[in-house]
């Protein structure tokens, strides 16, 4: 499976992003699916992840109530919608995908990862 995350960009506080995770060489259905995010400097740290029945969604606090992790199983592709964005979003984003085990938010969980999307907010 190889996985391509996509749509970062500059933004200003308060505003929105959409990125997504295209899923390629198997179903998106099959795998956990989680977001990181990383600072230069500093460990990668987790997002939101969804699980493989695509059921249930995990945030880290710092973007629970902003950020929404979401599944399109037409398009392969497990989208993250990101609101009232703070400079404090800026970062590396990164997707990963697992399809074993019972799901966790560590990174060592995840098997498989995408290139970064890098996305900026300005204040």
């Amino acid at each position: 499976v190889q996985l391509q995350a996509f749509g970062g960009g500059l933004v200003q506080a308060g505003g929105s992003l959409r990125l997504s995770c295209a899923v390629s060489g198997d179903t998106v259905r099959s795998y956990s699916v989680g977001w990181f995010r990383q600072v230069p400097g500093k460990e990668r740290e987790f997002v939101a992840r969804i699980t493989r029945s695509g059921g249930r969604t995990f945030y880290a606090d710092s973007v629970k109530g902003r950020f929404t992790i979401s599944r399109d199983n037409a398009k392969n592709t497990v989208p993250l919608e990101m609101n009232s964005l703070t400079p404090e979003d800026t970062a590396v984003y990164y997707c990963a995908a697992a399809n074993h085990g019972l799901g966790s938010s560590s990174e060592y969980y995840f098997r498989y990862w995408g290139q970064g999307t890098e996305v900026t907010v300005s204040s």
